[in-house]
């Protein structure tokens, strides 16, 4: 995620500072010490601090804009301090991804790349499919496959991580309590806590669970968990499918497992998020840009548009009377 900021940023002649998250500032700290042997001074530095550092940052006169990766909330904190001197501002953040899955699909197939897209590193991933919709029709045939698949994770494997931090993994267990509390049907798993064979705490693991059509409205529906548990929900219209997968204020991405291709890009194009995979989750081409809708995001990253945010358009116009004057090859009208 650094590289795809600082690759674009260097390019179109920028420096960087890295702020890595104060949880995680390892490997940045790593990608600033190798940079630092293959480009000039200062093009590329890395500084890690706490909570304080973010709002520094984003405040000083001296930088000239900001990109982050984050959640909303702390998203329009950085947006608003950017306003002071107007910085540029990319933000890339929370979504509540959607995966559609229509009759036409291969179940088996569909439940295989669902539970990759949705269990990856326990779902601790910005564009991981944070709900499943599924056509009525083959409903219960995915979830005996999708269940299946589920039940074979096992906490310490890829798509049983540990939750990164303890303020995300007690939010993840709230989300957790609050299906139960409500009642709603576990398909696998209850949020239970693995313990190590001399029954101490394994730390910030969470076994994977499956909530099997529970309400639209409810928390698990409308929250980005960022952990490993999401809802599988019915659907027989088009129509109310493209309804119910929009309401939401997040537009990051989503998913369209279809064989019909103009029934897929009717789908596709009705979704009101920055990226839509069809028959493939958790993909990004260098070419693409990757961007956000609503409350996911502003401006993009990688391809040339993804380029274009680290750059300012200037308008140079020589009048016809100055060609006299124009350096040789530049005559003309520029942009």
């Amino acid at each position: 995620m650094a590289i795809l900021k600082i690759a674009p940023a260097l390019m179109a002649g920028c420096s960087v500072i890295l702020k890595p998250s104060p949880f995680t500032p390892y490997c940045a700290l790593k990608i600033g010490e190798i940079a630092s042997t293959v480009f000039p001074t200062g093009a590329v530095q890395v500084l890690s601090g706490d909570d304080k550092l973010g709002p520094w940052i984003t405040k000083h006169p001296g930088i000239s804009k900001i990109s982050f990766t984050g959640s909303t909330a702390t998203g329009k904190k950085v947006m608003e301090a950017a306003s002071d001197t107007l910085k540029r501002v990319n933000l890339e953040l929370g979504g509540n991804d959607a995966a559609i899955v229509t009759e036409n699909f291969d179940v088996a197939e569909a439940a295989n790349m669902a539970a990759t897209a949705s269990f990856a590193h326990s779902g601790q991933i910005c564009m991981a499919t944070k709900r499943i919709y599924v056509h009525d029709s083959i409903y219960d045939e995915f979830m005996r496959h999708f269940v299946a698949i589920v039940k074979t994770y096992k906490p310490g494997e890829g798509f049983c991580s540990p939750i990164q931090n303890k303020m995300q993994y007690d939010i993840v267990r709230a989300i957790y309590k609050d299906c139960a509390d409500n009642n709603y049907e576990f398909a696998v798993g209850n949020g239970d806590v693995p313990e190590y064979e001399d029954g101490s705490d394994a730390g910030y693991f969470v076994s994977p669970a499956v909530v099997a059509n529970p309400p639209e409205r409810s928390r698990i529906v409308q929250e980005e968990p960022f952990g490993p548990i999401v809802p599988v929900l019915r659907w027989k219209s088009d129509s109310e499918l493209i309804q119910r997968v929009n309401d939401t204020p997040t537009g990051l991405g989503a998913t369209v497992y279809c064989r019909d291709q103009t029934r897929a890009w009717a789908i596709a194009s009705s979704l009101e998020t920055g990226s839509v995979w069809v028959n493939a989750g958790l993909k990004l081409h260098p070419e693409a840009l990757f961007g956000a809708h609503k409350q996911s995001g502003i401006g993009g990253e990688l391809g040339p548009l993804g380029l274009g945010y680290y750059t300012n358009s200037r308008t140079v116009t020589y009048w016809k009377d100055a060609e006299t004057t124009a350096p040789k090859g530049d005559r003309g009208l520029f942009a």
